[in-house]
C-alpha cells in the first residue's frame, strides 16, 4: 500500500500514535502526529521522532481537518470529539491504528475483547499458538501496537490481538478468523455513556467475520450468549457451569471439548498455574480459539500447563513476615477486582480506589463477606466506594493519601498468614500514568518491606 500524496493526522503521541505514523511515513504519507498535550511533556517522544520527516503538533486538537485524506487515532483519543466529528460530517475517513494495522497485516487473526480477561486470554492464547507456530504474533492492547508489527507477518504467521472498546470504535474493514467476547460488564461508561453503546462497539469485533470464520462466545454471560444471534460467523460457547452439547466445558474439574469432530479432555485445573473460575473461563476460551485455528489439542494442553500469571493479573509479589502480597492492578472496574477477592484463600487487606469511571461498587463491596477484613483506599473516588461501603454495613476503611502510605498502612494491619491484595476497582489515571505504573510501584513499596 502506498500513501503517497496522501496526507494524515495521527491523533495521540503514546505507543499506537507513534507506531501508525512511523508505519505510514513509511509508505511515503505525509504524516502529522498531534496530541493535546504541551511539547515539555512529550520532550523524549518529539526527540525520538527528530529527523524523521513526521510532523509535530501539540498543545491543543487541531482547529481545521481540512487538507487531511484520513485520520487515524490511537485508542486513548475520543471518537466524539468536536474536531473529529466535523471531519467524518466532511466525508474523512476517521480509523483506529488497529484498523491502520489490519491494512498491512497478511495473517490470520485471532481477536479478544470483552471486560475482563482479555490480557491473560490474550497471552495465554499466544503462548498456546507460539507452541505450534513460532511465527506468532500478540498485539493489540497488550502493549504492543499492531502497526509496529504488520508487515513483519505472513500468510505462515498467526497474529493474536487483544482489543479493547476504545479500538473497536472506528474499525471499518477488520475481520478476524476467530474472534471472542469473554464477559460483559459495565466499564468505560464515562466515555460510551450507556451499557447499549458499549455493547454495540463489543460486538463490532464480529462486525465483518462471514460463515468461514469463528466466534466464540461465553455462555453463562447473558449479553455475550444473545451475540450468537447476530454474527455469520459459527459459534462456539464455552462454559464454567455446564456441559455443552458443542463447544468448551468444565465437568468435575476437567475442561473438556466437544467440537470440530473432537470430544476429548483438553486438561484437569489442578494442572494449571493459574487459579479462579474467571481464569478457567479464559483458558477455555484461549483453547477453543487455539483449536479453531487448527492447533491440536497436545500443543494446547503443554501451553495451559506451562503458563503463569501475567503481570498485575492477581499477581503474587512475595511473602513478607507471613504476609502474602498480590498485585492486581489490572483490577481497574469492579467486576475485574470481583474476581481477584474471590480467588483469595486467606483474610485480607484490600487496596481500593482510583480514577472515577462512573462504576457502581456496590456488587464489589458485597463480595467483601468472608473475605476482606480491611480495605484501604486512595484516589479520588475515595469519598464515593466508603460512603458505598458504611451503606453495605462495611466500615473497616482507613483512608491514604498516596499508593506507598496505602501499602504501609495495610501492612500494618495484615497478620501473619494474611494477604494484602492491590485490586482498585478503578482506573489508575490522575495518580498514574496506566495501571503498570500502579502495579510496579505497588511491588516496589511491597519489596521494600522485606528490607
Amino acid at each position: 500500500m502506498d500513501f503517497s500524496n496522501k496526507n494524515i493526522l495521527v491523533c495521540g503521541m503514546a505507543q499506537s500514535g507513534i507506531a501508525a505514523a512511523k508505519l505510514i511515513k513509511s509508505h511515503n504519507g505525509n504524516v502529522v502526529l498531534q496530541d493535546k498535550k504541551d511539547a515539555s511533556e512529550l520532550k523524549e517522544v518529539i526527540s525520538s521522532l527528530s529527523g524523521s520527516g513526521i510532523n509535530i503538533l501539540t498543545g491543543k486538537n487541531p482547529e481545521t481537518t481540512e487538507g487531511f485524506d484520513f485520520i487515524v487515532l490511537s485508542p486513548g483519543v475520543p471518537a466524539d470529539l468536536p474536531f473529529l466529528k466535523a471531519a467524518e460530517e466532511k466525508g474523512i475517513p476517521v480509523i483506529s491504528e488497529i484498523e491502520l494495522g489490519y491494512l498491512f497485516c497478511k495473517a490470520p487473526i485471532a481477536a479478544i475483547t470483552g471486560t475482563n480477561g482479555k490480557t491473560t486470554t490474550t497471552a495465554l492464547l499466544g503462548e498456546i499458538l507460539k507452541s505450534y507456530n513460532p511465527k506468532t504474533f500478540v498485539v493489540g492492547n497488550i502493549g504492543n501496537a499492531i502497526s509496529n508489527e504488520a508487515e513483519r507477518m505472513d500468510e505462515g504467521s498467526f497474529c493474536v490481538c487483544e482489543l479493547s472498546s476504545f479500538q473497536l470504535e472506528k474499525i471499518k474493514d477488520f475481520r478476524p478468523h476467530v474472534s471472542s467476547v469473554l464477559n460483559i460488564t459495565p466499564d468505560h461508561l464515562d466515555r460510551h455513556k450507556t451499557m447499549e453503546n458499549y455493547i454495540n462497539i463489543k460486538e463490532r469485533i464480529f462486525l465483518n467475520q462471514n460463515k468461514d470464520d469463528y466466534l466464540i462466545l461465553n455462555y453463562e454471560d447473558e449479553a455475550c450468549r444473545k451475540m450468537a444471534e447476530k454474527t455469520s460467523a459459527k459459534v462456539f460457547f464455552f462454559s464454567s457451569k455446564r456441559s455443552l452439547s458443542e463447544g468448551i466445558f468444565l465437568k468435575d474439574d476437567i475442561i473438556c471439548i466437544h467440537a470440530l469432530g473432537s470430544k476429548e479432555e483438553v486438561i484437569n485445573i489442578d494442572e494449571l498455574k493459574i487459579f479462579g473460575v474467571h481464569n478457567y473461563e479464559n483458558a477455555m476460551a484461549a483453547s477453543m480459539m487455539a483449536i479453531c485455528m487448527d492447533v491440536p489439542v497436545k500443543y494446547v494442553r503443554e501451553a495451559l500447563k506451562n503458563f503463569k500469571a501475567v503481570e498485575h493479573r492477581i499477581e503474587f509479589v512475595k511473602t513478607i513476615k507471613g504476609v502474602d502480597f498480590f498485585n492486581d492492578s489490572k483490577g481497574t472496574n469492579p467486576d475485574s477486582s470481583i474476581k481477584a477477592i474471590q480467588a483469595m484463600k486467606k483474610p485480607t487487606v484490600l487496596i481500593g480506589g482510583g480514577y472515577d469511571k462512573n462504576a457502581d461498587y456496590t456488587e464489589w463491596i458485597q463480595n467483601f463477606s468472608g473475605k476482606i477484613k480491611e480495605l484501604v483506599l486512595i484516589g479520588e473516588t475515595a469519598d464515593k466506594i466508603e460512603k458505598a461501603c458504611k451503606e453495605q454495613g462495611f466500615y473497616n476503611i482507613t483512608r491514604a493519601k498516596t499508593l506507598e502510605e496505602a501499602v504501609n498502612i495495610s501492612f500494618s494491619k495484615a497478620e501473619e498468614g494474611e494477604a494484602i491484595l492491590l485490586s482498585p476497582a478503578c482506573a489508575s489515571w490522575g495518580m498514574f500514568d496506566n495501571y503498570e505504573q500502579r502495579g510496579r510501584l505497588f511491588k516496589e513499596y511491597a519489596l521494600s518491606l522485606a528490607n
